[in-house]
């Protein structure tokens, strides 16, 4: 099989650094969008490719950066330290700016990094702090159901440091829980590899299950 090259969106992020390493170390092409210059010796350290651009810039930015992929990544978030004005900057229109660069580029494959819930109800059940996230996550994600992208959308729980264990519990619906950010990136990873992804939503919280075997049991 080729390998792949992928467009990590966020790559500065937590689950972004864990995933350009995951890329690189399995024989595949990472290519990390980031903001700043400072950023990059990290990725080209690793040998991926690095793409400066900011994603409250132009959608044609995003897609010169996407041009050559064979799938898109967007782990990108405002974090929990701005205010709504970034949440709705980054988390819904950086999103769904990167949904439109991905097209503008001919990618097909897009995944998607959520919330938990991003459920109606879950809109009216958040904390007012937490709600403008969940609703910038909604959108984005209704705007990516909404293409003719070959998307995954992934739900992680509470996302934690720890190190990973390539085990967890992964379905439409699963209870709430904790989940080290190291295995959201073999989550992703591992879809990229598994078209049986295309066109699924699921949530992931840690568990028993070995990563490659909770993803052939995608429904």
């Amino acid at each position: 099989m080729n390998a792949l090259n992928i467009l990590v969106v966020g790559a500065n992020g937590q689950i972004g650094k864990h995933l350009v390493k995951l890329i690189q170390e399995n024989g595949d092409q990472a290519r990390a969008l980031i903001r700043r210059q400072e950023q990059a010796d990290y990725f080209k350290d690793l040998g991926a490719e690095t793409a400066i651009v900011n994603l409250e810039g132009e959608v044609d930015a995003i897609a010169e950066a996407a041009e050559g992929v064979d799938a898109v990544v967007f782990t990108a978030g405002s974090g929990p330290k701005t205010g709504k004005d970034k949440t709705l900057m980054i988390d819904l229109d950086g999103a769904v700016k990167t949904i439109q660069a991905a097209q503008k580029s001919n990618v097909k494959r897009f995944i998607m990094i959520s919330s938990f819930d991003t459920s109606r109800e879950a809109i009216q059940a958040a904390p007012e702090s937490f709600a403008p996230y969940v609703v910038a996550k909604h959108y984005a994600d209704e705007w990516l159901l909404n293409t003719d992208l070959d998307y995954t959308i992934i739900h992680p729980g509470v996302l934690t440091n720890e190190p990973g264990t390539n085990q967890v519990t992964l379905g439409s619906s699963v209870e709430r829980g904790e989940v080290p950010r190291e295995d959201i990136a073999k989550v992703i990873y591992t879809s990229l590899k598994n078209d049986i992804t295309i066109g699924k939503r699921f949530q992931v919280v840690g568990g028993q299950t070995p990563v490659e075997e909770a993803i052939q049991s995608v429904k």
